[in-house]
């Protein structure tokens, strides 16, 4: 499902962290690489909910298998601004292995959690399709404006 939502400026540095090792460990020739990962980082979740303060990055992947977000509702919430956790919890589904472990998240790192529930989101409905080439018409590069033109650089 995919939704034409922007990623929200306070999210977009942990966003692009997160989508790059998400899809730095999608190996089509090592299928199991980013789930054999992601189990490893949950595992160190349930073993100590404090060992992901401050990678948000990291937090998300641990516990991206653990809970269901039900993103349609959820991209119906304006996070433009930071919502608070209150707005976000009513669309996220725990698994039952996982609460005590999003519980204690939430009793000491609740920003935290919502901030990795919204990466979560948003790459489950982002939309990685290249955008369109320029049409042949068009150039991609107009010399006419270039800065060192004018400063009298050898290019």
């Amino acid at each position: 499902m995919k939704f034409e939502t922007p990623i929200p400026d306070y999210l977009s540095d942990d966003f692009s962290m997160y989508l790059e090792n998400m899809e730095s460990l999608t190996d089509p020739e090592n299928p199991d690489l980013l789930t054999n990962y992601l189990k490893v980082l949950s595992a160190q979740l349930a073993l100590n909910s404090s060992v992901f303060n401050g990678l948000v990055d990291q937090l998300a992947m641990a516990i991206t298998r653990s809970v269901r977000i039900d993103s349609e509702s959820l991209a119906k919430v304006d996070v433009t601004q930071q919502p608070d956790w209150a707005d976000i919890k009513p669309f996220v589904g725990v698994h039952a292995d996982a609460r005590a472990t999003i519980t204690a998240l939430m009793n000491h790192s609740e920003n935290e959690l919502k901030t990795a529930v919204l990466l979560i989101h948003f790459y489950n409905t982002y939309d990685a399709t290249p955008l369109p080439a320029l049409p042949e018409h068009v150039e991609a590069h107009d010399d006419t404006n270039d800065a060192y033109e004018t400063y009298g650089y050898d290019e």
